[in-house]
């Protein structure tokens, strides 16, 4: 089966002065070409950052081509039953464009804490979180009894347009690898480095022959943080550090920083890793410079996708889309 390769783009911190602002952003990513948008979960903090499901509804009103999914939502800290209905409406009203990705959220994160969650039971919260979503979203009455999650005779309607709503499940442990196998409709790479993602990726794929399930081969994705300019600019070394601080990894392995074909290399590595949908989050301070990254991104990346699989045009592909 042949493997689409499809460039989104990922929203974490709100950078935008206006709400004019974020929409003039949006419109670039939809008049752009761009296949998909993704919005950061966070749901504390002095930081802002957008409610990420509130926003793709109001992405989904705005929008008519883009795709959009979260990335990923933490399911330990939500209603399932909600998180559900949500979804399946969102998806209704887009006319299928929703993308919902899944996780168990940082163990960093304050809201375990001041939401008196005991972070210990995360895993376990986005199992029966996961199980009961699948079984919402079929229309049937649910009857649930688990640890964390009991129902009975649950029902939501409308299900969602998409025949088969897509479960994207985010985390790189064997826990999210059992996890994937199980309940996964694709993976989502986090702070991995191309090698790291290839390790997963195998992982995944030697788990589901123990669960009888498959995921499609371009059903694997990456993030990554890219930048024109240079790990010296201001908003790089910040995030970079945050990064460092985060994972104790060198931001090196996996920010994409320098020139289009810095970028282009970095896809490259994942695509040969074999991940096939990519989250790339502009590393920029302000508005202006978000508008500027994105407007390069398109101009001088998206064009040359093609040439990473000998391909040197995207005609007759879908936008932001190329097929290997």
């Amino acid at each position: 089966m042949a493997r689409k390769i499809a460039l989104g783009v990922g929203l974490a911190e709100f950078p935008f002065a206006t709400a004019a602002g974020f929409w003039r952003w949006i419109d670039l990513l939809e008049q752009g070409g761009i296949d998909s948008f993704w919005q950061t979960d966070r749901l504390l903090g002095a930081t802002p950052i957008l409610e990420s499901l509130t926003a793709l509804a109001a992405v989904a009103g705005r929008t008519r081509r883009l795709k959009f999914g979260v990335n990923v939502l933490s399911l330990a800290l939500r209603d399932p039953v909600l998180a559900a209905k949500q979804c399946a409406t969102i998806d209704v009203l887009s006319a299928g464009r929703l993308l919902p990705g899944f996780g168990i959220g940082s163990p960093q994160a304050p809201e375990w804490a001041a939401l008196g969650i005991d972070q210990a039971t995360r895993g376990a919260r986005t199992d029966e979180a996961l199980q009961v979503i699948r079984l919402l979203w079929t229309g049937e009455k649910v009857d649930f009894s688990g640890r964390h999650i009991r129902l009975a005779g649950a029902q939501i309607a409308p299900r969602p347009a998409q025949a088969d709503l897509p479960m994207w499940i985010g985390g790189g442990s064997p826990a999210a690898v059992r996890r994937t196998a199980r309940y996964g409709t694709g993976w989502q790479a986090g702070p991995e480095t191309p090698a790291q993602a290839a390790a997963v990726i195998a992982a995944i794929r030697e788990a589901l022959m123990a669960t009888g399930r498959t995921i499609e081969p371009d059903h694997y994705g990456a993030g990554i943080p890219f930048r024109f300019g240079t790990f010296a600019d201001p908003a790089v070394a910040g995030a970079a550090a945050a990064y460092r601080a985060r994972t104790g990894r060198d931001p090196a392995g996996v920010f994409a920083v320098g020139d289009a074909a810095t970028i282009l290399a970095r896809v490259a590595a994942y695509v040969a890793a074999g991940v096939s949908k990519f989250v790339l989050r502009p590393v920029a301070a302000g508005e202006a410079e978000m508008l500027d990254q994105t407007a390069r991104l398109i101009d001088q990346v998206l064009p040359r996708i093609g040439t990473l699989v000998g391909d040197e045009t995207i005609k007759d592909q879908e936008p932001g889309v190329i097929n290997i």
